[in-house]
């Protein structure tokens, strides 16, 4: 069984429905409060923590005098514009007794289908949790259409788990865990703690129900998992209505987990393996020795540039006799490359006329 011990990276999924009482509409700031000790807890433990939070149009239908649930595109913008603003506010009031800052980021669904703008976001993450730092991420709904939705935080989540190469995706529900059947209706459904594989069997399992509050349902929890589990993320489904979820959690709490076969960094590895090169670069010798103890590309050791690529597209990385190193994802386009290959870092901004970073492509998102 999988449990929060040892993780290196943990995202949080919160949804509407545990963040804002259904009655008052009101923030549950005792609630928040709690996790924000969960939290804190698994940072002194060495975990870096993510956290995915819907809530900001529910605050904002609040502030607003709307009626959550039936709003046009331009109201549920106008919703989440004024209550993010509110959202991201009591994030950083529950985490301040405990020293820890967070900060807000605003996705949506081209954000990880773009390469550059996925390769942003992750950089930007990164930076953060290296900082100590907790980010607050939500669906950037003030600018989201329907084309460019995720549409329910689960998918987001999982999304944002496999960007932060997160070990570990907990979705705090108002159930839980997974059942055979839907147990409001069959009191002999069978409640399931570990799925080690997603059959159409399991898929089956999943129904359509959701709260007044929240968007999504079992089935979108079995999205989720889907692409958790495929980038060696373990994912866990667990009741969250209660104060101190991630501490009951960790204390063996009733929950389902949805077990990787791989972990992050090799899945990862595997995914840029699989991809087509959209040109390369080739490197000398001192480079390619690096490379092989573990480090990342420099723009020093390049010595050649084919093709026409962008900032995030898979390449190809050869040797001085061109034969294929691996491949990567590259952090320029091909006509800068062109123009810092072979340079030193502290050369690099004169030529492309802004600061940059000397690494062409990182370890992290190598496939030797």
């Amino acid at each position: 069984m999988a449990s929060l011990t040892g993780a290196a990276c943990i995202t949080v999924k919160i949804g509407s429905a545990l963040l804002v009482d259904s009655c008052s509409g009101k923030l549950r700031r005792d609630w928040l409060q709690s996790l924000s000790d969960d939290v804190a807890n698994l940072k002194s433990c060495g975990s870096s923590v993510v956290i995915v939070s819907s809530g900001a149009i529910v605050l904002g239908c609040r502030a607003l005098n709307f009626t959550p649930g039936n709003l046009s595109l331009e109201q549920s913008q106008a919703a989440a514009a004024v209550g993010q603003i509110r959202l991201a506010r009591a994030y950083e009031e529950a985490f301040a007794p405990h020293n820890i800052s967070t900060a807000q980021v605003l996705v949506t669904l081209e954000d990880s289908h773009n390469r550059r703008r996925y390769l942003n976001s992750r950089a930007t993450m990164k930076t953060l949790l290296s900082l100590g730092v907790i980010p607050i991420v939500n669906e950037n709904d003030t600018i989201a259409t329907d084309e460019i939705r995720y549409g329910d935080n689960d998918r987001l989540a999982a999304q944002v788990a496999v960007t932060v190469g997160a070990d570990r995706l907990i979705l705090l529900s108002d159930v839980d865990g997974l059942y055979s059947s839907d147990p409001t209706v069959n009191p002999n459904a069978k409640h399931l703690k570990q799925i080690r594989e997603i059959t159409e069997q399991v898929e089956k399992m999943a129904g359509d129900t959701s709260s007044s509050l929240s968007k999504g349902g079992m089935k979108t929890k079995i999205l989720a998992a889907k692409t958790a589990v495929s980038a060696g993320c373990a994912m866990v489904i667990t009741l969250g209505t209660h104060n101190n979820p991630l501490k009951k959690l960790d204390k063996n709490g009733k929950s389902t987990w949805f077990l990787p076969q791989l972990d992050p960094q090799v899945a990862r590895k595997r995914w840029i393996a699989a991809m087509k090169p959209a040109g390369s670069v080739l490197i000398d010798g001192g480079a390619a020795q690096a490379l092989k103890t573990g480090k990342s590309l420099l723009a020093a050791g390049v010595r050649g540039v084919t093709g026409a690529f962008e900032r995030g597209d898979p390449v190809s990385i050869l040797d001085s006799r061109k034969f294929a190193l691996g491949k990567g994802l590259i952090r320029y386009n091909s006509s800068e490359t062109l123009a810092i290959k072979g340079c030193r870092s502290d050369e690099m901004e004169e030529i492309l006329g802004y600061p940059s970073h000397a690494t062409l492509i990182h370890r992290d998102d190598m496939a030797l």
